[in-house]
């Protein structure tokens, strides 16, 4: 832990390290908008990886499935849920693998600037021309505008992970918003017109029977959220503990290393950033709990939205 809060003057990590980590960024990158769709359709006829037949298949299936009452899933529509599902594990384990490099190059990036702070310490003494001040701050600003960069995109990368997770696991209600506006298509409105009285019938009378296809839609809807308040959780868990962790380590380096404020601003920093985020993320678990123990009204207004 003291090598992590009170980096070494002298020594820092090579300088192609981040240049590598940036790199193998850019490859996820592109590999996370590119890659699923192919990658899901290995061993299909690749319709579905195409934007267009994606949706159009969707909204044969939708309707296909609320005609034949359920409770089952034909063939059809089990091929594009398959697929739905691959494609999200594809997206959260290329978001994952993004999330591990810019959390090791924000710490690359983070040190720098703290070795950097060090260096100007040990020659405020010295005499130094305005070209070299000037050089010296300037990196510390790149530095420090890199890191934060960085760490907004590692959190951002990090509900990117949430989010496929959760389509995942509930992937046919996670395919609900590729549902095409049906103001122009007779068919669909009128499917999405059923479902929408069949939920308003069913959250006003007590008891009121659903059918069978109605029925899978607000279990799978309530799985969906489920899976995001279980994720939501851990995440929030994790966040806490970190938060502790770097407490625990400003106080150490408080006692260790008075002088050395740079550090411990940016510990503090660390402190709150983690502290508000796991904040954020427990308002998620608690909103999502209490749509998955009451889904029907939830799903009733997703489906009011825009049709």
């Amino acid at each position: 832990m003291h090598r992590l809060v009170s980096p070494s003057r002298s020594a820092g990590p090579p300088a192609r390290v981040p240049a590598v980590l940036g790199g193998l960024a850019v490859v996820l990158l592109a590999a996370f908008v590119l890659a699923p769709g192919p990658l899901a359709s290995i061993g299909t006829d690749g319709s579905l990886a195409e934007r267009d037949g994606l949706v159009a298949a969707v909204r044969e299936v939708f309707v296909g499935y609320w005609r034949s009452g359920g409770p089952g899933f034909s063939p059809e529509l089990e091929r594009v849920v398959d697929y739905w599902f691959r494609y999200h594990v594809v997206k959260a384990v290329l978001a994952a693998l993004l999330l591990a490099v810019f959390a090791a190059l924000g710490t690359h990036l983070w040190r720098a600037f703290l070795r950097a702070g060090a260096a100007d310490a040990d020659g405020a003494g010295k005499t130094a021309g305005a070209t070299v001040r000037g050089s010296r701050a300037g990196r510390r600003v790149a530095l420090a505008s890199g890191g934060t960069l960085v760490t907004g995109l590692g959190l951002l990368s990090l509900l990117t992970v949430m989010a496929n997770i959760q389509g995942a696991v509930a992937p046919f209600s996670s395919l609900l918003p590729l549902l095409p506006p049906g103001a122009r298509d007779r068919e669909l409105s009128g499917t999405v017109g059923e479902v929408r009285r069949g939920l308003a019938g069913s959250a006003s009378e007590s008891g009121a029977a659903r059918p069978p296809a109605l029925t899978v839609m607000v279990d799978d809807f309530s799985r969906y959220h489920v899976a995001m308040a279980v994720i939501a959780a851990v995440v929030a868990l994790a966040l806490v503990a970190l938060t502790v962790r770097l407490l625990v380590a400003r106080r150490g380096l408080t006692a260790a290393h008075p002088a050395d404020l740079r550090t411990r601003r940016l510990l503090t920093v660390s402190v709150a950033l983690t502290a508000v985020t796991a904040l954020a993320v427990s308002v998620v678990v608690a909103a999502n709990t209490t749509t998955a123990t009451d889904p029907a009204p939830a799903l009733l207004a997703f489906f009011d939205g825009g049709w």
